[in-house]
């Protein structure tokens, strides 16, 4: 953030210098034309990061630095027209995480088990098979999903849509823009580690939307997460050895065999 703009006399709008709009209308670009990396250079990213995190939980975190007297405090409290999108280091975005932990609908990750749910049956471990809708209606198959995409570092598409389903329960206004917020740090925006993968037109309605966040506001994002799913990661689940054995285990228990 840049601290020295100048303030006008009376309480009017500051002065915001010329290569501070570019910046900003740089970044916006950016967020409008999804310029992001794609197929294997999208896969490798994705695995170095996981590298990273691991090697910062097993090695711990760095203590967080303090401020030195004297120093101004470069988290000033003016908040930027995009602080939503963590392009600054705005007050906004000082205390996100202690709203993150805040945010009901949040899907753990990292754990075995997403969903409470029973124990699949057979019948519906074979019902898997017959559409991707039938997979996704049930828990223990959306489990069994997600497992399997985490495999191919794509578990953010199964995140981002549950978050989505959660989200769209929603009918209180202010948690509503809260969580908006929330969703599009954690997978629209591209600084972060679980950014999904949108065309530019999914994009640049969700920028237009965040200006007043809606219960629906990502409803065509999901939607296109939903048919990416569909069309590329569960034809692999379906021939994979996580299915295979699965259905294999509970056909031998089964009575019928």
């Amino acid at each position: 953030m840049r601290t020295d703009l100048k303030q006008p006399v009376g309480g009017g709008k500051p002065y915001v210098p010329s290569d501070v709009i570019a910046a900003k209308n740089y970044f916006f670009s950016l967020c409008i034309h999804g310029e992001i990396p794609m197929g294997s250079e999208r896969m490798e990213m994705r695995k170095r990061q996981m590298s990273v995190q691991q090697e910062s939980a097993a090695g711990g975190t760095a203590p967080a630095q303090q401020d030195q007297p004297g120093q101004a405090n470069p988290r000033g409290s003016n908040a930027c027209c995009f602080c939503w999108c963590c392009c600054c280091s705005c007050s906004w975005n000082e205390d996100r995480d202690d709203r993150n932990r805040k945010a009901s609908y949040d899907v753990k990750e990292g754990t075995a088990d997403c969903e409470d749910c029973p124990k699949p049956t057979l019948e519906e471990v074979r019902s898997w098979g017959q559409s991707f809708d039938k997979l996704m209606c049930c828990p223990a198959g959306r489990n069994s999903f997600r497992q399997f995409l985490r495999t191919e570092f794509s578990e953010e598409n199964m995140l981002f849509w549950l978050a989505c389903e959660e989200f769209c329960k929603e009918t209180n206004k202010s948690a509503i823009e809260e969580k908006a917020r929330v969703i599009y740090e954690d997978y629209i925006s591209i600084l972060s580690p679980k950014e999904v993968s949108l065309d530019s037109r999914v994009r640049e309605a969700i920028n237009r939307n965040m200006l007043e966040p809606t219960s629906h506001t990502f409803d065509d994002a999901q939607l296109q997460i939903y048919t990416l799913m569909q069309r590329d990661s569960y034809p692999r689940y379906m021939n994979s050895p996580a299915y295979k054995n699965l259905l294999n285990t509970l056909s031998e228990q089964s009575p019928e065999s």
